[in-house]
C-alpha cells in the first residue's frame, strides 16, 4: 500500500472516530435542549430560591440531600411524574407549576412557580447525571 493511501485511510478513520466520540458526550445536555427557553443554569439557581433542597436530593445543587420527597437525580431516565404521568418536558413544567392540580392530595405542593422558572427547573432536571453531580456547579 502507497504512503499515500495510508495516510487518507488514517485521516477518515479519525475523522469517523471523532464523530463517534462527539455524538456520545452530550445526551444530558441535549435533553436540557428539549425544553423549549429553559436555561438549566437559572433552573439551579430556582431550586435553590424555591426551596426544592428542602424535599429533594439534588445531585448539584449545594445542601440538596433531604429524602421526604424522591430523589432528582437520573431524571432523563424516568418514565413518569408522580407515577402517572409520562415523563416528557411539557408534563415536567406543568407538574413544577402546579402539582395539586395534577395530583390532588400529593405530597408536592404548589411553590408558586411561574411557567418561565418551571421552563428552566425542568432543563436542570433533565440534564442531570443519573449518577453523580449536576452539570454545571461545583458539588453537593
Amino acid at each position: 500500500m502507497r504512503l499515500y493511501e495510508r495516510v487518507f485511510r488514517y485521516l477518515v478513520s479519525s475523522v469517523i472516530l471523532i464523530g463517534f466520540l462527539l455524538t456520545g458526550c452530550s445526551s444530558n445536555e441535549e435533553q436540557a435542549s428539549l425544553v423549549e427557553g429553559g436555561d438549566p443554569r437559572r433552573g439551579a439557581q430556582l431550586i435553590q430560591r424555591h426551596g426544592c433542597h428542602s424535599c429533594h436530593r439534588i445531585p448539584g445543587i449545594p445542601g440538596a440531600n433531604s429524602y421526604v420527597g424522591p430523589p432528582l437525580n437520573g431524571w432523563s431516565d424516568r418514565q413518569y411524574i408522580a407515577g402517572s404521568l409520562q415523563n416528557t418536558s411539557d408534563n415536567l413544567i406543568a407538574w413544577i407549576m402546579e402539582p395539586q392540580a395534577i395530583r390532588p392530595g400529593s405530597a408536592m405542593p404548589d411553590m408558586d412557580i411561574n411557567e418561565q422558572e418551571a421552563r428552566d427547573i425542568a432543563a436542570y432536571l433533565l440534564a442531570l447525571e443519573a449518577e453523580g453531580k449536576g452539570l454545571w456547579s461545583e458539588g453537593e
